[in-house]
């Protein structure tokens, strides 16, 4: 394949509005050229490789995000506030109905009920709402160029190269977060190489158009962590006034009978389940100021592995269990 030539006028003229100095256009350049041989290199199609650097475009804004991302200063509450309302539990019960056949297929496939597939549609896209517009390969070769995890977003462009080239997808419609997540369940790259799953039969990949195959990856993935659909996410439980806070981290792991004598019981005070064998964490906040809290069992700490949040575990559990009860 004959070097690409990358130093266009569209470059040219970018550079000059984008970059102060000559070193920040060679580095640009050289991003470009590395990638480029890269691509060769895993046999990648010249249409892929040529609608990735050709059409390259820096995004400044981009590297601003990624070094000013907001810590995470929202209580569980305040989180769980924010995140389930009425007209997200609303939508994801049309939504029930409305894709029963196919949430009917992926339960049968995959061992994923259909109200734990709609609340992770809810919670990554809001029912495929929101994706993202930013084109990922610009957003990849950026923060490639910026270096800060360089070998990370590396491997995350070349992923999506292949996706493309694989699944005859045009580069520029493959768009998503500043950060690479992408489709209806805000998948990265190589999460989607590794999980993406053909839903409809099509004999292509395309989480992002084509909801089969977004919702079909979704349980795909959820079974590869080990799923199990006959044990809930979390328990909702009130815990006693002189409760011990440090507790509440999801790793510390006890018998239920061993919770209940620390005084844990259901929100009305009846006593919680005495299951021998299970070790559920709790998480709780001791900021909210109130005492409520959460039994977390096996199936969150898989929702852990999709999204390494104990706010986002609790969320997916409670809004699971709001879509499924009417």
């Amino acid at each position: 394949m004959k070097k690409l030539y990358i130093f266009s006028l569209f470059t040219f003229l970018f550079s000059l509005s984008a970059f102060a100095a000559e070193k920040d256009i060679n580095q640009w350049n050289t991003t470009l050229h590395r990638i480029q041989d890269m691509a060769v290199g895993y046999g990648i199609s010249d249409r892929v490789i040529n609608e990735v650097i050709q059409e390259a475009q820096f995004m400044p804004r981009v590297i601003e995000r990624d070094r000013n991302q907001p810590e995470f200063r929202m209580t569980l509450q305040q989180y769980l506030n924010h995140v389930i309302n009425q007209n997200r539990i609303n939508t994801g019960r049309r939504m029930a109905r409305q894709y029963r056949t196919l949430l009917s297929e992926v339960q049968a496939r995959h061992r994923v009920q259909p109200h734990v597939i709609l609340a992770f549609w809810g919670m990554e896209s809001n029912f495929g709402t929101i994706m993202g517009a930013n084109r990922i390969s610009d957003a990849m070769l950026t923060l490639i160029y910026d270096g800060r995890r360089g070998t990370f977003f590396t491997n995350q462009l070349i992923a999506v190269m292949r996706h493309a080239d694989r699944n005859d997808l045009p580069v520029d419609g493959i768009r998503g977060s500043w950060a690479g997540a992408m489709g209806h369940f805000q998948f990265i790259p190589t999460t989607l190489a590794r999980y993406g799953t053909d839903g409809d039969g099509d004999g292509r990949i395309d989480i992002i158009g084509n909801l089969p195959d977004a919702m079909h990856s979704a349980g795909n993935y959820l079974r590869r962590l080990g799923w199990n659909p006959n044990e809930r996410i979390c328990r909702t439980v009130r815990l006693p006034e002189n409760f011990d806070w440090s507790l509440c981290n999801a790793r510390t792991r006890k018998e239920l009978s061993e919770w209940a004598r620390l005084g844990i019981t259901n929100p009305d005070g009846s006593a919680i389940p005495r299951v021998v064998g299970m070790r559920p964490g709790i998480v709780c906040d001791e900021r909210d100021n109130n005492r409520d809290g959460y039994l977390v069992y096996e199936n969150f700490f898989r929702v852990r592995r999709w999204n390494n949040s104990n706010h986002f575990g609790v969320a997916i559990c409670l809004l699971s269990e709001q879509i499924r009860t009417p």
